[in-house]
């Protein structure tokens, strides 16, 4: 009994300085907003509770252009970009940089991500995400708009088209959410398994996340050498804002395969659909169902890319997407 208590002692006292170790608290919203805002950021407040920060090209620089919820003066087409699931609007800065000269470029970033704040108690879902760029778009009156999303950014976004088809004219599907893997990935990252357990997203609240979100970038891309410590860094600090973790533990992965062909069929705007050949979280042969049920889509597969094109190629991923917006109608 005395060895048994000894042990037990033992296990606590390293569970302790485990913790301890892991441990990281939150990070003041005016620190993350004084590291990561600049002057292409804007603020605006929504209905419920949102503070959402979302970045738009054609008012860089104007404040009084996107900051009070008034549409910003530019003739330029349209396009919104929306993030996936632990991301923030950092993840489309190649995709700004190339398509800032032909389009207003807003990219956004949802409730417990980036620098958006949500109110307590809010939980990460689909739809809850769709009625947010709705009434996101409809705050700064944006006139239609081309929608391209990643991850669960493009389960958002083929939502949009279908309950909000008067917004968008064109959409594009990267490496989006929507159908379940045929077959059990081939590398699942270890977050993603915690996260399917009560206790395992308890853990994740409390903790820094950082070696988690090292080791499933690196999965999540072909080109390892892609995930940078700054890039790891960014991810880990803006999960770190203030009920950023509560949310994202909020998610429901299985609701992420919501998709239907019949459901899918009604969509009736242009539609580009992307993916990685590599992708191991999406496999390309969801991407084949994308391009098959929606009526017209193009669908395009990067050889060596794996989840995150906008990352790994991000100039000709953009350049496809720009050729495929100013097609002839």
């Amino acid at each position: 009994m005395k060895v048994a208590g000894i042990i037990l002692v033992i296990v606590v006292v390293l569970a302790a300085a485990a913790w301890l170790k892991l441990r990281g608290p939150d990070i003041p919203y005016e620190t993350l907003e004084a590291k990561y805002a600049d002057g292409a950021s804007y603020f605006v407040d929504l209905a419920g509770g949102f503070r959402v920060h979302y970045q738009d090209t054609a008012v860089a620089g104007d404040k009084a252009g996107g900051s009070d919820g008034k549409p910003a003066d530019s003739k330029l087409p349209v396009l919104l970009l929306l993030h996936g699931f632990g991301d923030s609007y950092t993840t489309w800065e190649g995709w700004v940089h190339d398509l800032a000269p032909k389009f207003r470029v807003i990219s956004l970033d949802f409730p417990g991500h980036g620098l958006t704040r949500a109110p307590p108690g809010y939980r990460l879902s689909g739809d809850a995400l769709v009625e947010f760029v709705d009434a996101f778009a409809a705050r700064i009156a944006l006139p239609k708009f081309a929608v391209a999303g990643n991850s669960m950014g493009g389960g958002v976004a083929w939502g949009l088209a279908l309950r909000h088809p008067e917004r968008i004219n064109a959409l594009i599907l990267v490496d989006a959410a929507g159908f379940a893997n045929e077959k059990p990935p081939a590398a699942l990252p270890l977050a993603f398994k915690i996260l399917q357990y009560p206790i395992g997203r308890a853990l994740l609240r409390n903790i820094d996340n950082r070696p988690l979100i090292d080791e499933g970038l690196k999965i999540d891309v072909f080109d390892k050498s892609l995930i940078t410590p700054a890039l790891v860094d960014r991810w880990a600090e803006l999960q770190r804002a203030p009920g950023h973790r509560a949310i994202l533990m909020s998610v429901d992965p299985r609701a992420q395969h919501g998709a239907t062909a019949q459901e899918l069929g009604r969509i009736r705007v242009p539609t580009l659909v992307l993916n990685g050949a590599n992708d191991v979280l999406v496999e390309p042969a969801s991407a084949h169902k994308f391009a098959d049920a929606i009526p017209g889509a193009k669908l395009i597969i990067y050889p060596d890319v794996g989840h995150l094109p906008q990352i790994e190629i991000p100039a000709r991923s953009a350049a496809d997407v720009a050729a495929f917006l100013t097609r002839p109608p």
